[in-house]
């Protein structure tokens, strides 16, 4: 097992505690569009995949990225979202890796 300590992480710029969800719909799954994201490096060829969870259904999406930069991840997971009914999608919270450093533009371009 690896030690990360001493290790530069980089820091998502106002970044959103997975605490400020709404904890009565969450927890208790009681509505539908709570999801869960994070993201896959398939193969050998550097093939990059975003799943995404939905909390209460367990329905599953998976997306296929062109790469793991935040750019890439941002508009492939805002193009599938937005092809969702907006009921369906009210937050998504995402580890802490940069692939959603750029979580502001996905916000904007998709109300989640």
């Amino acid at each position: 097992m690896r030690s990360t300590s001493g290790q530069r992480r980089a820091q998502i710029k106002d970044a959103v505690s997975i605490g400020e969800r709404p904890p009565e719909e969450v927890e208790e799954r009681g509505l539908p569009g709570h999801w869960e994201g994070d993201l896959l490096l398939c193969g050998a060829r550097n093939t990059h995949v975003a799943t995404l969870v939905e909390r209460i259904s367990r329905f599953v999406m998976l997306v296929r990225v062109g790469g793991k930069d935040t750019e890439s991840v941002v508009e492939a997971l805002s193009d599938q979202i937005q092809q969702l009914p907006r009921t369906m999608m009210d937050t998504l919270p995402w580890d802490r890796g940069t692939q959603m450093a750029d979580h502001k533009k996905f916000t904007i371009a998709t109300e989640v």
